[in-house]
């Protein structure tokens, strides 16, 4: 961060325009990791992962399942505004740059049938059951003794 001595003919829109573009700056060039929140559902015949990911182009997502492990890795880029000389933002909280999410996945799931869908900056992972895992329901039959 850049240190300005107070001068009381300096522009207050200016000092505090530097003042934050050089924090934006800072915070933009430290490419801060971030993780996406998840909800995993279970459902009777799958699993299924919803990851948030607004902001992530759909070519920056990676999604891969090896080892009985589900990975999803993805970037969401901090994009400067070049076209306003002389804006910029005054706070920014969002976080950017890589991530990455691991997952210990059950050997009940079918990984040769696992989809990905990503809508509306929502990434949802579904991955079947085997059929050897789907509960199954016995009757009980009443004998006459």
């Amino acid at each position: 961060m850049t240190l300005t001595r107070y001068n009381p003919e300096l522009d207050f829109d200016q000092f505090t325009g530097r003042f934050f573009q050089d924090a934006v700056n800072r915070l933009a060039s430290d490419n801060r990791p971030w993780s996406p929140s998840v909800d995993i559902l279970e459902t009777e015949n799958e699993i299924v992962l919803s990851a948030d990911v607004p902001g992530v182009k759909s070519e920056d997502i990676d999604v891969r399942v090896e080892n009985g492990t589900l990975t999803l890795k993805g970037e969401r880029k901090f994009e400067k505004q070049d076209g306003d000389k002389g804006k910029g933002y005054h706070l920014v909280e969002r976080g950017y740059g890589s991530f990455a999410r691991v997952f210990t996945l059950p050997d009940t799931l079918d990984s040769e049938n696992v989809r990905a869908d990503y809508k509306d900056g929502v990434l949802k992972v579904t991955l079947p059951k085997r059929e050897i895992a789907k509960p199954k329901t016995v009757r009980v039959q009443v004998s006459n003794n």
